[in-house]
């Protein structure tokens, strides 16, 4: 893909955030999405791509009422809607579809058609890790967090410091989950769920969702709202078992994704204004920092102490307030490119002044798959 030859033209999550009890997950997804097409100034017919997980695309354009040229239904956790608009801006160069939307919603909190938690017995999980016990992400994770702590000579305070710095991003944005401000000490006096993370270190469990709709850039300038340019993608997965990363202090996925995107986006470090890292858990951006070029290995936990992912920081960071406290339904990657899409587009709630290149990185599992999203404010 051309850098810049596909843009995001409709954008937004749905109507209500947080707790939806009278919505399914299909619900949250058509919500999402009428509210993308509102957006864009379009209706189901206009759309001939989706691309959604969660549900199946198949579902999904039926109860719209689309019928598609294309659809994607990758699914590979948190970072699949990364994924998503990585192959719709492939699909829209190629000339498979025109108009892509990529949508997510999910029922958290309230369960309302959710699926079932647990992976399979037959699963490589289920056969060789979960005889061991961990429970869910807050004890698997602890698997590489451990060791990455050790050998990084990080501190359960740096996690700390991470959960910190978020709720003050989180105070700016009206639709963010929790807003009261919190201390270190408030961090580390909180309860304890799964060594070495204490509550307020793990995500949010809420309900809703959101969607993007992408066009080709000669189309874009058409659309009633700001066109926001997607300069480069990048995309890996690395391994369904959290206990076989080929490296726990680092993630491979983040760096095969995170350096395709750089070199298709023609960018240095120096020029991106703003930077999302997912972040269930507050581990993720000392990794994200790292694996993605920003800082060395070892330099990430000092990097956010000094104040550098603050609001007036060199980098501002998960400027939304982050899954650790605006949104966490499951799969969190749709609300990281919403915020990027609104940098980039000037209407954030905590807006980065001047922002011209975002940089939005999911995760996948348990550091199972990566996808980078660069996005402009400017065609090239």
């Amino acid at each position: 893909m051309k850098p810049g030859s596909v843009a995001v033209v409709g954008a937004a999550e749905t109507t209500k955030m947080g707790v939806i009890p009278d919505l399914s997950v299909i619900g949250l997804h058509a919500d999402a999405a009428l509210n993308a097409m509102a957006d864009a100034g379009l209706k189901p017919s206009d759309i001939d791509g989706v691309a959604t997980a969660g549900v199946s695309p198949t579902e999904l354009a039926w109860y719209l009422g689309i019928k598609p040229n294309y659809a994607d239904g990758t699914s590979v956790g948190g970072c699949s809607f990364m994924l998503h608009v990585r192959h719709a801006a492939a699909a829209i160069a190629a000339g498979h579809a025109k108009t892509i939307l990529v949508t997510h919603g999910e029922s958290g909190k309230s369960r309302v058609g959710a699926g079932r938690f647990g992976a399979s017995p037959s699963s490589l999980a289920g056969q060789f890790e979960m005889p061991y016990g961990p429970v869910g992400p807050p004890s698997m994770f602890t698997v590489p967090v451990l060791r990455y702590l050790k050998t990084r000579g990080y501190t359960q305070e740096d996690l700390a410091h991470v959960a910190v710095v978020q709720r003050e991003w989180a105070a700016k944005n009206p639709r963010a989950t929790f807003k009261d401000p919190i201390t270190v000490d408030d961090v580390m006096n909180s309860r304890m769920i799964a060594y070495p993370f204490r509550i307020l270190m793990c995500c949010l469990v809420t309900d809703g969702g959101g969607a993007l709709i992408l066009t080709s850039a000669d189309r874009a300038k058409d659309f009633p709202q700001k066109p926001v340019y997607v300069l480069g993608t990048g995309e890996s997965v690395e391994t369904p078992l959290v206990s076989q990363m080929y490296d726990s202090n680092s993630s491979t996925a983040f760096r095969i994704s995170g350096k395709a995107a750089f070199e298709e986006a023609g960018i240095r470090h120096a020029d991106v204004d703003h930077l999302m890292i997912y972040d269930a858990f507050a581990h993720l951006p000392l990794y994200g920092l790292e694996d993605l070029g920003f800082v060395k290995p070892g330099e990430a936990a000092a990097f956010i102490r000094e104040g550098n992912t603050r609001a007036g920081g060199k980098l501002p960071l998960n400027t939304n307030g982050g899954g650790l406290s605006y949104m966490h339904s499951g799969m969190y990657g749709m609300y990281a490119l919403q915020e990027s899409v609104r940098q980039m587009r000037g209407i954030a709630p905590a807006q980065v002044p001047g922002a011209k290149i975002s940089v939005c990185q999911g995760v996948g599992g348990m550091f199972g798959a990566a996808g980078t999203v660069i996005f402009g404010n400017e065609a090239p």
